[in-house]
């Protein structure tokens, strides 16, 4: 693969809870192999139907918020035409539209270029699906670091 563009998979255990997980050090630690020093833009993909991916702060509660703020617009119960698997899963499905399943963010010197209180997270509402794969992917210019 060239030096401008590098991917690598990560593969997260999410448990049978609801959960926001901050994988803003897995792309960073990405980064420095991939980056070294470099410009460019980090790409975060999942692969997945039921989970999204969200910038935004963590620990002061707004991971919490967020979920929180999911059960108000998207309830898991028997409203959904999607109902095959756990009650309420037709809403996973509809997850996506809100929480996309992808962010491109800035790389600056081989470093993320977030915001103050800002992280990388996979939202993940689905309670079936224990394991989720996130894609990271650095495109970049060529040269020396």
């Amino acid at each position: 693969m060239s030096d401008a563009f590098t991917t690598r998979v990560l593969n997260i255990a999410t448990g049978s809870d609801e959960r926001v997980v901050d994988i803003t050090g897995d792309c960073e630690s990405f980064l420095r192999e991939a980056a070294a020093g470099r410009e460019g833009l980090l790409n975060v993909f999942v692969p997945h139907a039921t989970a999204g991916i969200a910038v935004i702060e963590t620990g002061a509660g707004s991971d919490d918020d967020l979920l929180s703020t999911l059960h108000t617009l998207l309830p898991a119960d028997d409203r959904w035409q999607h109902r095959h698997g756990s009650p309420g899963h037709g809403r996973d499905h509809v997850l996506p539209a809100f929480v996309p399943p992808h962010a491109t963010l800035p790389v600056v010197d081989g470093r993320l270029a977030l915001g103050t209180w800002q992280s990388v997270c996979l939202v993940d509402t689905n309670v079936s699906n224990y394991n989720r794969q996130v894609r990271l992917s650095f495109l970049g210019g060529v040269g020396e670091a």
